[in-house]
């Protein structure tokens, strides 16, 4: 399956929530897509099809497809840790979702997009790969050719997000990734407990 590129507003109406961000076509219309989405009767659903429904926000939340996001549930179950925390931790540790969580991007899309061309180092180092693992103590900046791209400047402008588990060099354009957060430090609305009993079947 490829990854999902259309219309952001459509996916979060589905799960009733705006899973990408601000969002004002979700805010406009926060009712089902579809044409009776405003008057569709919703049925009582099943305990599989409220599981499958939380796997699907949280890969779409991320960005990750299933053959990744298995992947890391089983990384996550062989951990020692509880597993719908660890799955969660494994997400936020994804250098992508570190660039979006700095600032750099203003969408977790747009911060995979910019790893992907390059733009972000780690211990400076080029690093293009998105589902990249942080480790805690890894510095991640923007790539010195790239600082003063305007989307960035933009992007850090507009960021206003402060994480107890990230710190950010404004003037170096880069930060710190300095710990795994713990489960109440992930803002993500995602019962990740679901999903592991979707996995566990």
């Amino acid at each position: 399956m490829a990854r999902y590129t259309g219309p952001k507003s459509k996916i979060a109406r589905k799960f009733g929530e705006a899973i990408f961000g601000d969002d004002k076509s979700f805010e406009k219309k926060n009712y089902p897509p579809g044409q009776h989405g405003q008057n569709r009767r919703r049925g009582k659903k099943s305990e599989y099809a409220i599981q499958l429904m939380e796997k699907q926000k949280a890969k779409y939340t991320y960005g990750i497809l299933e053959r990744q996001f298995r992947n890391l549930f089983s990384s996550a179950n062989r951990s020692k840790g509880v597993t719908g925390e660890v799955l969660l931790q494994l997400c936020e540790s994804r250098l992508d979702n570190v660039v979006y969580r700095m600032g750099i991007s203003t969408s977790r899309r747009g911060a995979r997009q910019l790893v992907s061309h390059r733009h972000i180092t780690v211990n400076g180092e080029l690093v293009n790969i998105p589902s990249y693992s942080l480790k805690p103590g890894d510095v991640v900046g923007v790539r010195e050719k790239s600082k003063s791209l305007q989307t960035i400047q933009d992007a850090l402008a507009a960021s206003n997000h402060v994480y107890e588990w990230i710190t950010w060099n404004t003037e170096k354009k880069e930060g710190t990734f300095v710990s795994i957060p713990e489960r109440m430090q992930i803002p993500e609305n995602i019962k990740e407990q679901l999903i592991v009993e979707l996995y566990s079947k």
